[in-house]
């Protein structure tokens, strides 16, 4: 059974989707015989590379509230983190671009690394303060998680695998998918959001058992172009 997940490096929901999704996957009948692909996409695909000021103040300009809403925001994804055993740190988080990020999860998946590269990527990104635009920081990264540093290289020095990260965007757009996470299985069923693992188990069981004539998509919190 393939498991597709699309999500974003910048998205704390997305974070909380893995831990829960990998809990799920953990108590599944037939989790080894489950294959997981992470997908592309960009909440804020025209970022520049390092966006400057202040975190919460770009939030509430690009969402229509107030600062203090914003910073509320953030409090309340770093106390959802914690119940999941992560931290994020927004007093940290550096926005910017995430392309070279999702281009490198390519080159992961090549070698058979992508997971550990994503887990690597959402926690510099959400809780050490590193940026996804920052060349030497990725390629820091990726040898973190032991990919062939020619091939790290190569990639970040070129245009190799922003096809790919492209297409899965548009594959994003023909299933219909505006926000993350999402989970989808066999292209048959899906669920939006960082769903609790029981939710998803049951997404599993179901995929497992048989494809639906009609996708079924469940919804929970997600990160969108219009927020988390």
């Amino acid at each position: 059974m393939h498991i597709e997940i699309w999500s974003d490096i910048a998205c704390p929901w997305c974070f909380v989707g893995k831990r829960r999704f990998e809990a799920a996957l953990a108590a599944f009948e037939h989790g080894d015989a489950v294959r997981v692909t992470w997908r592309s996409f960009e909440l804020d695909p025209g970022a520049p590379r390092e966006r400057l000021g202040d975190r919460a103040e770009h939030l509430a300009a690009k969402y229509g509230s107030s600062v203090e809403q914003a910073r509320a925001m953030q409090q309340h994804m770093t106390d959802v983190a914690a119940r999941e055993g992560l931290e994020f740190r927004f007093d940290l988080a550096r926005g910017g671009t995430t392309f070279d990020a999702h281009r490198l999860l390519h080159l992961a998946h090549a070698h058979g690394s992508q997971d550990v590269m994503k887990e690597r990527l959402m926690r510099a990104y959400l809780a050490e303060g590193e940026l996804m635009g920052d060349v030497a920081a990725l390629e820091r990264l990726a040898l973190d998680v032991g990919l062939p540093e020619d091939d790290v290289r190569e990639v970040l020095a070129t245009d190799r695998y922003a096809a790919e990260v492209r297409a899965d965007e548009r594959t994003a757009t023909s299933l219909g998918i505006s926000a993350v996470p999402f989970f989808v299985v066999d292209r048959a069923l899906g669920a939006s959001g960082a769903q609790p693992p029981e939710v998803l188990g049951d997404l599993l069981r179901r995929g497992w058992e048989a494809r639906p004539a009609v996708p079924v998509v469940v919804t929970g919190a997600s990160c969108g172009v219009d927020g988390c």
